[in-house]
């Protein structure tokens, strides 16, 4: 059942996309929907600023040492296997947080809720690749992407909704994945792999496919993606609003959902994107807007000026995120694919994870104007590489 089936209905009426899409929808879910109540849980804890990033990287952190075993055994034992109790396990002890009332134990709720979203975020661009090719592959990952920033754009605002309420409540949304973790059982449509060589002889086929200079350089990249988007822009972004605007929980929910609609816009024209311009040229154009981003944060005081790096970041965002996912997933054939994509995974968690860790020492040493400067400076290093170090040279795809 390993032969990759081809999709002749149109794309946006495909079943199968419908579900990815949820997976998707949920895979987002642990961090966007919390961080409008970072403020209040800040009060509410007697914790720092910086402390409050543990939140994020207590449910990073499992996704950087298990989600390479989670893609490994995808390939092995089926992608339905992995995806559905980790749905489960994400959905419920993502429930449970909203009950207690120690920091210590939240952290921990979090770590748990970490290892059920684990592989969410790598299956669902896997099974993609499983499905389609060429461009219907650039389209759909683009149309994923889109997806995901819809969700980013709503669950701020939801979240800060709930979080008028107090704090607790955006963390009742996770329990959302147990319905979708039925419909993926009964209702996704997908090919899988078929029986697997001795694990000595597949790690070798798959260090062989990742083992590659422009594979590494998109990995890095990635990283440092996320070290901006998780250390300065959803850590340090709510409390620019709360303390240089005076924003309430809504208020940061709705400006940070910006960004997320612009970068919906910018990934569902993907396609068209890729058309004009080469993934290299893509890149380099996201890099700029991040770096534009950063400096305009850096000592933006009106909602007017904030304006602007909302939008430049949701375009660069919205062309970096799917082109590297896309660029990526063409680089493994079907039976390695799930371990390859989950070390993309991994490294995305990385940054995830390292973000508000290393951010935040820069918010330590000057406040938030030196935050989003150390955002600036990984920003200026992502152009350099997509400058001298990823080549890009057309490759034919690798059989299944």
């Amino acid at each position: 059942m390993s032969k990759e089936p081809q999709q002749a209905a149109p794309l946006l009426k495909n079943p199968n996309l419908h579900i990815i899409f949820f997976i998707t929808l949920m895979a987002v879910m642990g961090v966007a929907s919390i961080t409008p109540a970072f403020p209040d849980v800040i009060r509410y804890f007697k914790i720092s600023p910086a402390e409050v990033g543990l939140l994020i990287t207590s449910f990073t952190l499992p996704g950087v040492l298990l989600t390479p075993l989670a893609g490994i055994l995808a390939d092995r034992l089926g992608r339905k296997n992995i995806l559905v109790p980790s749905l489960f396990l994400f959905g419920i002890a993502g429930l449970a947080c909203m009950f207690t009332r120690s920091f210590h134990v939240l952290l921990a709720l979090r770590f748990i809720q970490g290892i059920g979203a684990a592989s969410l975020g790598s299956l669902n661009i896997t099974i993609i690749g499983d499905l389609f090719a060429g461009q219907q592959r650039a389209a759909a990952m683009g149309y994923n992407a889109s997806v995901l920033s819809i969700g980013t754009a709503s669950y701020p605002a939801i979240g800060g909704i709930l979080a008028m309420y107090g704090w607790q409540y955006p963390f009742i949304l996770p329990v959302l994945a147990v319905p979708v973790a039925f419909w993926v059982l009964t209702r996704l449509k997908n090919p899988e792999p078929d029986k697997q060589p001795d694990l000595k002889t597949y790690l070798k086929r798959t260090w062989k496919n990742i083992n590659k200079r422009d594979v590494w350089g998109l990995f890095v990249m990635n990283i440092l993606i996320f070290v901006i988007l998780y250390g300065a822009y959803l850590s340090y972004f709510p409390l620019l609003l709360e303390k240089r605007l005076h924003a309430n929980a809504l208020q940061i929910g709705l400006m940070m959902s910006g960004f997320s609609v612009v970068t919906a816009l910018t990934s569902s024209q993907l396609k068209s994107i890729n058309r004009w311009f080469k993934p290299r040229t893509q890149l380099i154009f996201s890099f700029i807007f991040y770096l534009i981003t950063m400096i305009f944060m850096s000592f933006a005081s009106s909602w007017l000026i904030l304006l602007i790096p909302v939008i430049t970041f949701g375009l660069g965002h919205g062309m970096a995120i799917p082109g590297i996912q896309n660029l990526l997933v063409g680089f493994a054939p079907m039976k390695e694919r799930a371990a390859f994509m989950s070390i993309n995974s991994m490294v995305l968690r990385l940054g995830q994870t390292l973000g508000p860790l290393f951010i935040g020492v820069f918010y330590t040493l000057g406040g938030i104007t030196t935050a989003f400067f150390a955002g600036a400076g990984v920003a200026f290093f992502m152009i350099l590489l997509a400058l001298f170090v990823i080549r890009l040279k057309t490759e034919k795809e690798p059989t299944p």
